[in-house]
C-alpha cells in the first residue's frame, strides 16, 4: 500500500512513521528551570552528526498548548541532559511521561533517583548505561508542526564502565528500551557485521 502523505492526517502521519521507522531509542532527558527538575522521555530522537557532535529530538506542546518543560527549560538554560533507559527503569520511565505542572518534578512524583556528574549540568538518572551532556546548538522552525525540533550539541558523555566491553576500541554495548510502534521493546545483542564482497 502506497500513502501520499500529501493526503494524509498528521495523526495518520505519526501512525505510520512510529511504526515503520524503528526501533526508536528512547531519549530521558532532564533539565532544570528555576529550582525544578523535570524529567521526560522522548522517542522522536537519534544521533544526527559526528562532527560538530550532535543529536536531534521533536518535543511537542502540552495540552493546553504551551511548550513542554522540557521544551521551555531548553530555550531558557540551553543545556540538558539526555539519559539512555535500561529495562529496569521502564515503569518510571512510562509514568514521567505524564503532564505535571511545571513546579512538580518527577524525581519527586515517581522516585526517579539522580546523581550529579558533571558540573553546570542537570543532574543525570542514576544507572542510565549513557548519559550525553548537551547545549542547544539550534532550533527549528517548521511550519505547521506541532513539534519543535532541538539539534542538541553533545558537550560530554558518561559511559558505565559495566557496559564498555573493549575500553580501546570504544566498543560499548547494552541493552537499551526502544519504541517500536506503541510497544516498548529491549534491543538485544547485536550481530557480527558481515564482510563486504
Amino acid at each position: 500500500m502506497l500513502f501520499d502523505y500529501r493526503f494524509t492526517t498528521p495523526s495518520e502521519n505519526y501512525k505510520l512513521m512510529s511504526q515503520t521507522l524503528i526501533p526508536r531509542p528512547i531519549a530521558w532527558i532532564v533539565t532544570q528551570y528555576d529550582g525544578v527538575t523535570n524529567i521526560a522521555p522522548f522517542s522522536y530522537f537519534t544521533g544526527l552528526s559526528s562532527k560538530p557532535p550532535t543529536l536531534i529530538v521533536s518535543i511537542g506542546h502540552k495540552s493546553d498548548g504551551s511548550p513542554k518543560d522540557t521544551l521551555f527549560n531548553i530555550r531558557k538554560t540551553k543545556k540538558c541532559t539526555i539519559c539512555m533507559v535500561l529495562p529496569e527503569h521502564l515503569q518510571q520511565m512510562h509514568l514521567s511521561s505524564k503532564e505535571l505542572s511545571h513546579a512538580q518534578s518527577e524525581a519527586d512524583e515517581f522516585g526517579i533517583s539522580l546523581k550529579n556528574i558533571v558540573e553546570g549540568f542537570p543532574p543525570a538518572v542514576e544507572d542510565s548505561p549513557s548519559i550525553f551532556f548537551c547545549e542547544l546548538y539550534r532550533e527549528i522552525e517548521m511550519e505547521e508542526s506541532k513539534t519543535v525540533p532541538l539539534i542538541l550539541e553533545i558537550k560530554k558523555e558518561f559511559v558505565d564502565d559495566r557496559y564498555i566491553i573493549d575500553p580501546k576500541e570504544l566498543i560499548i554495548e547494552y541493552k537499551p528500551l526502544a519504541r517500536v510502534g506503541k510497544s516498548y521493546r529491549l534491543l538485544g545483542k547485536s550481530l557480527d557485521t558481515p564482510e563486504l564482497p
